[in-house]
């Protein structure tokens, strides 16, 4: 009778042992961004958005997305940039910048908008939250894929710079 009560014990022991576990791993990776999955990807049409291609095996990728209101001059979203120095989340600050549905770019006709990002979070260590920096989107049109996407960013983020472009760039720029 006392080895199945000390049997009860011990498997009791370690379902509490396990669940504990489990809280920690679950609230653990849920307490800080390590990759840009925490960014939906938006299927269909969305106001805007973009992605740089495939999330796997690429050396540094790139998606966003957000709403737009071309006659307002705002816009809204974010960004979220994974490369070898870390991952930056970056929302959006309302001011468009500049747009335009007859814009020229690596010799194709096309939709672009200029946008001001702000880090959110960041897992680089030399990209502050708070940092400052720009992108811009770029569509081509007239069934050809040069799109782009690319970030600009002041010395402490130099890093986050990057030019995505070509084929495997999906962007979704609205026209006037």
């Amino acid at each position: 009778m006392r080895g199945s009560h000390n049997t009860r014990r011990t498997g009791l022991a370690v379902l509490v042992l396990v669940s504990l576990l489990t809280v920690a791993i679950v609230t653990g990776s849920a307490s800080a961004a390590t990759s840009c999955s925490e960014i939906p990807t938006v299927y269909g049409i969305p106001p805007w958005g973009f992605h740089t291609g495939s999330y796997t095996g690429e050396s540094s990728f790139a998606k966003g997305h957000g709403n737009i209101n071309l006659q307002a001059n705002t816009v809204s979203g974010v960004i979220c940039q994974q490369d070898r120095p870390g991952v930056i989340i970056m929302t959006v600050e309302h001011h468009l910048v500049y747009h335009s549905h007859y814009a020229v770019m690596w010799g194709y006709p096309g939709n672009i908008m200029k946008i001001i990002v702000r880090v959110k979070s960041s897992t680089d260590p030399r990209c502050k939250v708070g940092t400052r920096g720009r992108a811009t989107l770029f569509a081509s049109y007239n069934d050809v894929r040069s799109d782009s996407v690319q970030f600009f960013f002041p010395a402490a983020c130099r890093d986050q710079d990057h030019l995505y472009h070509g084929q495997q760039v999906n962007n979704q720029v609205p026209p006037l």
